[in-house]
């Protein structure tokens, strides 16, 4: 969906999840501190993570997912900030903030607007094996994510539920994005 509203002229998209794959590459400290955290074998011979290896890891184990994001958010927030205020300082229409964490990262207060974007689970598995996933990871990352609605759901100024049909969600996207420029 923030693909989607990137489309529109002036409008920047952040994606949060882009940052956290930077901030994991060769040479990166939050590499460092994840592999000294699970372990060097996550590291492909090519020197980058093993994402998918780290998944099955963090998706099944909590306490690991927490260590895993106490590792990688301090090194996204700033970038998600510098990324921010040069959207700004480039006179941005608007700025899109993609981020799972926006609540618990304590971005949501730096918002106009947050969007809480929800699906029903069987069809976000359904959408998840159909991408690819084992069904098995799917249900990790589903599981993971248990709460996330009760949540966010009080910080939202709008809930986008997708567990529908494509075309209908980017139709009710695009008339809140365009009630938002509509306003500024």
């Amino acid at each position: 969906m923030a693909g989607w509203l990137g489309e529109r002229p002036g409008v920047v998209v952040i994606d949060a999840d882009r940052i956290a794959r930077q901030v994991l590459e060769p040479g990166e400290p939050a590499l460092d501190a994840v592999v000294g955290r699970f372990g060097a074998g996550l590291v492909r011979a090519d020197g980058e993570l093993d994402r998918a290896a780290l998944g099955r890891i963090v998706f099944a184990d909590p306490s690991a997912l927490r260590d895993l994001e106490a590792i990688v958010h301090p090194a996204v927030r700033p970038r998600i900030l510098a990324a921010i205020a040069a959207a700004e300082e480039e006179g941005a229409a608007a700025v899109i903030v993609e981020a799972i964490k926006l609540v618990e990262g304590g971005l949501a207060e730096l918002c106009d607007e947050v969007w809480l974007i929800a699906c029903d689970p069987t069809v976000q598995r359904d959408r998840l094996v159909g991408r690819g996933s084992p069904e098995a990871d799917a249900e990790q990352r589903i599981a993971a994510q248990e709460g996330f609605v009760e949540l966010v759901g009080p910080a939202a100024s709008r809930v986008i539920d997708t567990s529908g049909d494509m075309g209908a969600t980017r139709t009710t996207v695009e008339a809140a994005m365009g009630a938002i420029l509509g306003r500024h």
